[in-house]
């Protein structure tokens, strides 16, 4: 990325959708406008967990107005993210392609624990790194995350299934504040807190940070009340308490430094801070102005320098389930040769694909440490199923469809499953990574000869120098094979 270039994050969240833009400087980030709406994303989820259409309007009009700022920023320099309505939504396929259209960028789904690793990266920019282990607590429209870790590498990452807009519509649906709605509220925190307290108490901190508008808004009140100097205290929050239960409900609900718009989400995200403070013997927090918008900046703008964290991902997951590093590159240096013949010919020209593509390859023999019998599949499991810090649901979908697909019969049931404009794509780099992976079933580092690979729709040609077929009968009888799986799968393999 060339300095002074501008970049994008858009924080799709349950209860506000946030947009930062940016300019990179000197390596660091340079905020340069801000936008931000109150959506409710999750108050839109049904009782059947379906997005409702008037919130789905909302949002669309939202995003409407998103891009229009962003115009003029390239496609790799804005990243979308959802996180936990989205991630619970039953109909979040039809409505993210419908947001994709207004936006006019991808929109990523990512997983609790990576959203809980953002949070931290935007956070741990915004602070000094000298203070030792630190934890850090974002709570969110639907979840909240706990995190730790020391300068900008988290250790550990939990998302809890709690947040102030499902904490409201579960303890204060009908806006009473009673001490019975707001201490079951507590009580519920506090259970969750409960399956992570005893590791996090184990390794702990020696600074307490909390992200985002809701600890904001607490932070705000407490200190504009004079219950505290700065950020938070156990203090400042049982006096928060004590004025919430006065009011008795929402519609007399009036505090010095509490805006209107946050009055229906605050008691519920003063309950959810309340129970973490108390289970985890919490005295006071500081408050920070990074969270995971600007998360998502610093790791594009580590993906720009070449320190992409899904690359280091996959060389965690290869190191733990001891894959096979030589056979991996020869598959994988192989695999990106190919691609390079047909990217342009194929739509599959974007670096997505070839990372998706080099991603595969290198863990497609993953489900060996599981078993060999369909050790395809056991690999396409263990990537389903690992948190992978760095990667978006779809990612981690797709390279999994791959690794599932580069041996017996095409899984065109598994491609069914993918949005439909990612089914081909999918499809043909499949193809690919048969192709290589059987052209190093030998395993040995004798050097393949340059190979020809041409393609009309799903009719692939394979060339080969004369005579070397002839030579390597192993090689020919798997590219036969291969062939007939290709037919099976509606598509043609010709060998010359």
């Amino acid at each position: 990325m060339e300095h002074g270039e501008h970049l994008a994050a858009i924080d799709l969240g349950s209860n506000s959708f946030h947009m930062v833009v940016a300019r990179q400087v000197h390596g660091e980030i340079q905020i340069l406008d801000g936008l931000s709406e109150k959506v409710q994303l999750g108050a839109g989820l049904d009782k059947d967990n379906r997005l409702d259409a008037d919130t789905q309007e909302r949002a669309l009009e939202c995003l409407g107005r998103f891009a229009q700022r962003i115009t003029g920023i390239p496609r790799g320099s804005v990243r979308v993210v959802g996180t936990n309505t989205l991630r619970q939504a039953r109909n979040a396929r039809e409505f993210i392609a419908r947001a994709e259209e207004v936006l006019g960028h991808d929109i990523e789904i990512v997983a609790g624990r990576e959203e809980a690793r953002l949070i931290y990266l935007g956070v741990a920019h915004t602070l000094a790194d000298d203070a030792g282990q630190r934890l850090v607590v974002d709570i969110g429209g639907g979840s909240t995350e706990l995190i730790i870790g020391e300068r900008f590498e988290p250790s550990e990452t939990e998302s809890l299934h709690m947040g102030c807009v499902s904490f409201a519509k579960r303890f204060f649906p009908e806006g009473a504040l009673t001490e019975k709605a707001f201490d079951r509220a507590v009580t519920a925190a506090r259970q969750e807190v409960l399956s992570i307290h005893a590791n996090y108490r184990r390794i702990g901190w020696v600074q307490s940070v909390g992200a985002s508008g809701t600890i904001k808004a607490i932070s705000q009140v407490c200190v504009e009340n004079g219950w505290c100097e700065s950020g938070i205290t156990l203090d400042a929050l049982k006096k928060a308490r004590k004025k919430v239960l006065k009011a008795e409900s929402l519609e007399r609900l009036s505090l010095k430094g509490l805006r209107e718009d946050r009055v229906p989400i605050f008691p519920s995200g003063l309950a959810i801070l309340y129970g973490i403070f108390e289970q985890l013997g919490l005295e006071q927090m500081e408050v920070s102005s990074g969270a995971l918008r600007e998360g998502l900046l610093y790791d594009l703008l580590g993906r720009f320098g070449h320190e992409d964290v899904r690359d280091r991902s996959i060389q965690a997951l290869m190191n733990r389930h001891h894959v096979e590093r030589s056979q991996a590159e020869r598959v994988c240096d192989t695999a990106m040769a190919l691609l390079k013949q047909v990217a342009s010919d194929w739509g599959l020209a974007g670096e997505d694909m070839a990372d998706s593509l080099r991603w595969a390859a290198l863990l497609h023999e993953l489900g060996l440490a599981v078993s060999h019998s369909q050790f395809h599949k056991h690999g396409a499991y263990l990537i389903t199923n690992s948190d992978l810090p760095g990667f978006s649901r779809q990612e981690q979908e797709a390279v999994a469809v791959l690794v599932r697909g580069h041996r017996r019969k095409v899984p065109l049931s598994a491609l069914e499953d993918v949005p439909e404009d990612e089914r081909e794509p999918l499809l043909r780099l499949c193809l690919v990574l048969r192709i290589a992976a059987r052209l190093h079933h030998a395993r040995c580092d004798e050097a393949i000869p340059d190979i020809g690979l041409k393609v009309v729709d799903h009719r692939l040609t394979l060339s080969f120098p004369a005579g070397w077929l002839e030579e390597h009968p192993l090689t020919l009888a798997d590219l036969e094979q291969e062939q007939e799986y290709f037919q099976q799968a509606g598509c043609e393999l010709n060998l010359s």
